[in-house]
């Protein structure tokens, strides 16, 4: 990594950063995310009006990419393991 123009969020040994990386595909590749992904993609497709934005699932409507990755500035770990709509 050395000399990346990124900044990186965490510095991590190459044996850990493997094993996180083997973590999140697994948690990206989880039935549920698989169907939330092609639900929005779906949304998406039939509505071209809606381009610039990320589909939120807990509310069910667009949203900014920075209020929906963001939820709504409170952050993540406030989430836990809520399941939204699909």
């Amino acid at each position: 990594m050395k000399g990346t123009p990124f900044k990186l969020k965490q510095k991590l040994s190459p044996s850990a950063a493997k094993k996180k990386a083997d973590r999140d595909l697994a948690m990206a590749k989880s039935p549920y995310r698989r169907a939330a992904k092609a639900d929005s993609q779906k949304k998406h497709r039939d509505s071209p009006v809606n381009k610039n934005k990320d589909y939120d699932h807990k509310s069910g409507s667009f949203k900014s990419v920075k209020a929906n990755r963001g939820n709504d500035g409170k952050g993540t770990k406030v989430e836990g393991n809520a399941k939204y709509k699909i």
